[in-house]
């Protein structure tokens, strides 16, 4: 039952996560939304990814469905944003896709929404839908209907929408190299390019493959976006783009080979967002990333702190009406007519016709940003974690402390975030300063701290 994560379900194939519990899983999720819409009839869109046990899995969902007298709406191979919009977009019921996101090729797991895209996680159903599949106690399954409609223009009606975001006769001539890690991101950024003839658009690891024969499909980690920097510069391109395994995170490289921190991309289209709703709500997560709130105060917005999750930022978004919303790992969300979701094609789309508009190249584009050092995210294998954050209540008493997610100490001139993993064994240490000094010296004091005490 550990597959039961905070967002989704995942776990190790098939140690943890087989065709078995797949089918239940399934099953449990329709009979939930019977029960929540009050339909005799429900339609549940299912797709998944390129990984090699998803096929298998894949089916085990659709008898699943099928037992439970769903209507399945099979949009195949899909990246989640367009599982997303497929959802939401064409007013069905809810859905799951077949993915491990960015994690290494031994996983694989269950994305699982409601209609409109609304997450289906922890505190929102994942608790009753684990011990609906752990009791094992189904109605009988209903008579073998098997109503199955395959949908192939999902991504190209996805693209058509999120093109509207953005002038694209505005986008000027680009020298782009995208990296999917042979992974979901490959599909709609094939789709995404293939109406900017403007651009010079060069591939890397295109072809999709769950063994990822280049690199693991997650950007956040430097090592694979290596090869991605030493393309940009040796190809004197003027930007580069990561995606992960399931799509829905995104990254850029500068014309200098060097990663646009999150935060920083998520002040600019907070900006962007801002320019065409005057004094909206965006949200962020509480992780540092001033130049976020700065920005969104600069340009009249009104900033609304989120905790961590993707799931918990819809939601806050979904409550407060905001326009757009971002996590430092790379989701950025859309406040869309239909429902709240990542769209990586949009924020392509509006960061290209910004640096048209305003004929700069990212580096000198995002240059004035630049006004924070930040440590990226540490992360502490803990035994006892409440010890630890204690230890570091007592240590920085002084501080202003917000415990929203984690703990938050604000000083004037640094501030940090330490948070326990939702899906490991580990906290998460992000801190920002004014100072590369005083960042440089403020992580050792905190992580000095950490480790001694873990180790008692």
């Amino acid at each position: 039952m550990s597959i039961f994560k905070a967002y989704d379900v995942r776990g190790v194939y098939p140690e943890e996560l087989n065709e078995d519990l797949a089918y239940k899983i399934a099953r449990a999720f329709a009979e939930t939304r019977k029960k929540e819409t009050g339909k005799i009839g429900i339609k549940l869109v299912i797709g998944r990814d390129m990984r090699i046990s998803s096929p298998s899995l894949f089916e085990a969902v659709k008898r699943g469905l099928i037992d439970a007298g769903a209507e399945i709406i099979d949009i195949g191979l899909a990246s989640t944003p367009t599982f997303y919009f497929a959802v939401s977009y064409y007013g069905y019921d809810g859905g799951l896709l077949i993915s491990a996101s960015h994690n290494p090729k031994e996983y694989n797991g269950i994305k699982i929404i409601r209609d409109r895209a609304i997450p289906f996680g922890q505190g929102t159903g994942m608790e009753e839908l684990r011990e609906t599949v752990s009791a094992d106690n189904f109605s009988p399954a209903s008579e073998k209907k098997e109503m199955i409609i395959s949908i192939d223009t999902a991504l190209e009606e996805e693209k058509n929408f999120c093109e509207k975001y953005a002038d694209i006769a505005k986008i000027k001539q680009f020298k782009i190299i995208a990296d999917a890690a042979n992974s979901m991101g490959a599909l709609y950024l094939e789709k995404l390019f293939a109406d900017l003839p403007q651009v010079d658009f060069v591939k890397m690891n295109f072809d999709l493959d769950g063994s990822f024969p280049a690199h693991q499909p997650d950007p956040f980690q430097e090592k694979n976006v290596k090869d991605l920097k030493e393309k940009v510069l040796s190809e004197k391109a003027d930007l580069g783009i990561s995606t992960d395994g399931d799509g829905d995170r995104i990254f850029f490289i500068d014309d200098k080979g060097e990663v646009l921190e999150p935060a920083m991309l998520r002040g600019i289209m907070a900006k962007l967002f801002l320019r065409e709703n005057p004094g909206a709500v965006i949200c962020y997560d509480i992780r540092p990333g001033k130049i976020t709130e700065d920005m969104i105060l600069e340009n009249g917005g009104a900033p609304s702190v989120t905790r961590v999750g993707h799931s918990l930022i819809k939601k806050q978004m979904l409550e407060t009406g905001a326009v757009f919303g971002g996590e430092s790992s790379g989701h950025f969300f859309v406040k869309f007519p239909h429902g709240v979701y990542e769209a990586p094609m949009v924020v392509i789309l509006k960061l290209l016709q910004e640096l048209s508009e305003t004929n700069q190249s990212l580096s000198d584009y995002i240059k004035p940003l630049k006004r924070y050092f930040h440590s990226g995210e540490i992360n502490f294998r803990v035994e006892n974690k409440e010890n630890v954050l204690s230890a570091l209540k007592e240590k920085y008493a002084d501080a202003e402390i917000n415990d929203l997610d984690g703990l938050t100490f604000t000083y004037p001139d640094f501030w940090f975030n330490v948070r326990a993993s939702n899906t490991e064994s580990l906290l998460r240490l992000n801190l920002e300063a004014r100072k590369k000094e005083i960042m440089d010296e403020k992580v050792k004091e905190v992580s000095d701290l950490i480790e001694p005490v873990n180790g008692r």
